[in-house]
């Protein structure tokens, strides 16, 4: 967000500019105006979400738009469960927005303080091996060109451009609407459990084929995985969601209160790190429960952290996993927070983690105090080892060099890119690292 004297930083404070202008659309046309009036000055132009990006993906030094007052629901199509919503519609609105339709959104990331234009133009996804990226459920866009143009994308309009502005990084104009293809509203039976390490990693493609979602985190100096597993059931299911008390001590008071204390603590005494680790999987992960499914996708995470995520073929992820296991013991670094491993289906966007492959995703995260570059460089050569793809909202070092290596379709969006802002309207220096000048 944008702080008094114009700075605007992003959620992990891994990013910040002053803009030569922020502005604040409330509607299509406004942005519209903003993209022409930018052009006419000579500035680049740049809309962001809510900052969740690590990158310096939205950064924008020419004209920032924030387009906090461009949330709700535009239209629905009933008969397609087709939902089509304002660009800076935020997850965790969305729930509620689709709930009066009947309607959810066939999968979610667990964190929903995203826009929906910032999730699906940086790749977010969730897990499940059956269900692609939050991006693979769109159906069309309306976006502003370079040119100062409503561009309408979908089955009916330049269907040919979806795949590449589902998933655009921001570098192909600014998204104005968003159309979801949505489901039926349903449950989720959920299961979290701690699980020997190595038992998970041993019969890991079974666990994920099982369930409908699956997924484990593994803190760092301990044998315990802490999986979740769920299942989706049909909405008239009878709902056992968590007692509200027990939800406040895993994910209030353990999960961001007390944990902030030791990660902070962890800065100064990094000895206390091994031992709170050991603890934090005896006192989690332990419950079964049902619920709506949002509910049960998403969690609060207040703990400031920084992250990078690879995208590997999924039977790659055991021994990329091992040697992140080595390379921690090795270097005999104290990790406080842990790796996350879910799972993606295969699909046909340009850009996307997982286009042309079924996908494992592994995610380390720093307390956003702790210098994360040499643990992130470390596994990032791992994941590069295992035929790695970066998240495009969280750190990396790739360059387009590299990044055009490990995309079949790379050149493909250059071109594309190429015809729709020949000028670089939407360029910043991050996207001039990850696609070229």
């Amino acid at each position: 967000m944008t702080r008094p004297g114009g700075t605007w930083q992003n959620w992990g404070r891994s990013a910040k500019v002053r803009p030569a202008r922020v502005e604040r659309p409330r509607s299509p046309e406004g942005v519209q105006r903003a993209v022409v009036a930018a052009a006419s000055h000579g500035l680049p132009i740049k809309a962001v979400g809510a900052g969740h990006s690590f990158t310096g993906i939205a950064v924008a030094p020419g004209v920032l738009l924030e387009l906090d007052d461009m949330q709700g629901v535009v239209s629905v199509d009933a008969e397609r469960a087709r939902v089509t919503l304002l660009a800076g519609t935020r997850l965790h609105r969305i729930p509620r927005l689709l709930a009066h339709y009947g309607l959810a959104m066939q999968n979610l990331g667990d964190i929903d303080r995203q826009s929906i234009s910032g999730a699906i133009s940086t790749g977010t996804h969730g897990t499940g091996a059956g269900f692609g990226g939050l991006a693979t459920q769109v159906v069309g866009v309306t976006l502003i060109t370079a040119a100062g143009e409503f561009l309408r994308v979908n089955e009916e309009e330049n269907a040919e451009l979806l795949p590449a502005v589902a998933l655009g990084l921001g570098a192909l104009g600014i998204l104005v609407d968003v159309t979801l293809q949505c489901v039926p509203a349903f449950i989720l039976h959920a299961i979290d459990e701690p699980t020997p390490l190595d038992e998970v990693l041993e019969t890991l493609d079974e666990r994920v084929a099982a369930s409908d979602h699956f997924e484990f985190y593994w803190f760092p100096h301990t044998d315990v995985a802490l999986t979740k597993r769920q299942t989706r059931l049909p909405e008239s299911t009878p709902r056992r969601p968590l007692p509200k008390v027990g939800r406040w001590i895993d994910e209030t008071l353990l999960s961001n209160g007390v944990y902030r204390v030791v990660c902070a603590t962890g800065q100064v005494v990094p000895a206390i790190t091994p031992p709170f680790n050991r603890l934090a999987v005896k006192l989690t992960g332990d419950r079964e429960y049902t619920d709506r499914s949002h509910t049960v996708l998403t969690q609060s995470r207040t703990v400031r952290f920084r992250e990078m995520e690879y995208a590997l073929p999924a039977e790659n992820v055991v021994p990329a996993f091992h040697a992140i296991q080595q390379l921690i013991r090795e270097r005999g670094w104290k990790i406080e927070f842990p790796v996350e491993v879910r799972f993606a289906a295969s699909d046909d966007l340009w850009l996307s983690t997982a286009h042309g492959r079924a996908s494992g995703y592994i995610a380390v995260h720093r307390y956003w105090r702790a210098a994360p570059t040499a643990y992130f460089e470390a596994v990032e050569s791992i994941c590069l080892e295992h035929g790695g793809r970066p998240h495009w909202g969280k750190l990396h070092t790739l360059t387009a060099d590299q990044l055009r290596e490990r995309y079949p379709r790379f050149d493909d969006f250059l071109a594309l890119r190429d015809k729709m802002d020949p000028e670089r309207r939407f360029a910043n220096r991050h996207l001039d690292r990850v696609l070229g000048a």
